[in-house]
């Protein structure tokens, strides 16, 4: 085996791979020898077909068959031999029977780019203080309030604020129906925004059994990507209107909202710590973000086109994913897997160079996934599930399947080490100091 290799650039390198003619026909034999035992032409019996008669009707077939398996067997042992560790699978091209019985094929890889650590412990970054006022649980507690006070149907008056009304509504734009905005028994908080807040206004004022036309004209901007930057009339008809009966906040309501709750201030006292574990968690998940952008900002490096293409279209997958559960599709969003891929690319480079620049420190500070952080990762998921360690542990059999979650906890490993060598500082609170400050003078 002739092996030569040339580098395109710093990442990518082309191995042309040249097998002998010996080895070559070898397999193609062996290739012909099988087909003619199995093979069954009129005029011939079974196995009697003639070698030239096999070639001429069966040469495509054996040569493609035999050229790829050539390749399975021979190319993991040329990179090897040329110490060559490629990160990604390879680009296999150019497979092709010499005339001299030889077989050549190229395979184009990407390799670990070069690059040098630098101030990767120690790095100083804000801290977000955590705190829950007073004020903060009593807005949750009317939240909850709200959410479970009963319902009651009013045909005394038209819509107000706060009520939640039942519609039937289609949409229209430029005349035509459009299928994806239309509703029956729809259930609207009229002043929750969940509709829109011009939607939602112009349903004030309106009776039980009324009809109605009204034309919204939707933002560029906004979420929704069917109705996004268009004028759409809707065509509403208002099926019930109903107002909440709020209960006073007492301990009865307490004990309503949960068994565990004996007292109001029990359930005070839940609320604070809910809301206490969620801002801890989200201020843990800006620490990682800010660690991960001082890591980027510190360390430019290319990174391989191939590895970047790979994140960008498990990106795309992502999304589509959550649009089908969603029950729709791109292009019923008017989107198109180009323009995903444009709008990901250079998400989808960070992620890329965030990782070679964690597997390094990993790699520096001897940091591995150990047996024990396997069995903490395998519960997380069973806990998640609500499924015992063992039933989870038969999802993983296969390596393959292994080795996204012990990259992930391998990366978690190293930020949970990056945050214990950070150096923390008071996050700058201006925007809350400021409203802070305006209350007071008011």
């Amino acid at each position: 085996m002739d092996v030569n290799v040339e580098e395109i650039n710093a990442l990518t390198r082309k191995i042309t791979i040249t097998l002998p003619e010996d080895t070559v026909q070898s397999r193609l034999n062996e290739a012909y020898d099988k087909l003619k035992k199995d093979t069954k032409m009129k005029g011939f019996r079974r196995g009697k077909v003639p070698r030239s008669v096999i070639v001429k009707y069966y040469k495509a077939q054996v040569e493609a068959e035999t050229g790829e398996k050539l390749v399975q067997d021979t190319y993991f042992d040329a990179i090897e031999k040329q110490g060559i560790e490629p990160i990604v699978h390879p680009d296999i091209k150019d497979l092709k029977y010499n005339e001299d019985g030889s077989f050549t094929f190229i395979a184009e890889v990407d390799v670990r780019p070069e690059f040098e650590l630098t101030g990767y412990t120690g790095l100083e970054v804000e801290k977000e203080e955590v705190l829950v006022t007073d004020e903060e649980i009593a807005l949750e507690l009317a939240e909850m309030q709200k959410n479970m006070a009963a319902l009651r149907s009013v045909t005394d008056r038209p819509i107000q604020k706060g009520d939640v009304v039942i519609v039937d509504f289609q949409g229209f734009h430029d005349g035509e129906p459009m299928l994806q905005v239309k509703n029956e028994n729809y259930s609207i908080e009229v002043g929750s925004g969940n509709m829109g807040v011009e939607f939602e206004e112009k349903l004030i004022g309106m009776n039980k059994d009324e009809k109605g036309l009204q034309e919204v004209d939707f933002p560029e901007n906004h979420p929704n990507p069917i109705i996004k930057g268009k004028k759409v009339e809707f065509r509403i008809t208002v099926k019930d209107i109903k107002e909440r009966v709020l209960a006073d906040l007492d301990d009865e309501f307490a004990k309503d909202a949960g068994e565990e709750f004996k007292t109001l201030d029990d359930l005070k006292a839940s609320i604070k710590e809910r809301l206490t574990k969620k801002r801890e968690e989200r201020a843990e998940g800006a620490i990682t973000d800010k660690i991960m952008q001082k890591l980027l900002d510190a360390h430019d490096f290319e990174v391989p086109k191939r590895l970047v293409a790979f994140e960008i279209e498990q990106m795309i997958k992502q999304t589509e994913k959550q649009f089908e559960q969603g029950g729709m599709s791109l292009e019923a969003a008017g989107l198109s897997r180009e323009k995903l891929a444009e709008q990901n690319a250079e998400m989808a480079g960070k992620r890329v160079r965030g990782d070679f620049i964690l597997k390094k420190i990993a790699e520096v500070e001897k940091i591995k996934v150990e047996e024990e952080d396997m069995e903490r990762g395998l519960k997380r998921i069973g806990d998640m599930y609500n499924m015992p360690v063992a039933k989870v542990k038969e999802f993983f059999q296969n390596r393959d399947d292994l080795l996204p979650l012990m990259n992930e906890l391998l990366n978690e490993k190293i930020l949970a080490f990056l945050r214990e060598k950070a150096v923390f500082v008071e996050a700058v609170r201006a925007e809350h100091d400021a409203e802070e400050n305006v209350a007071a003078t008011s």
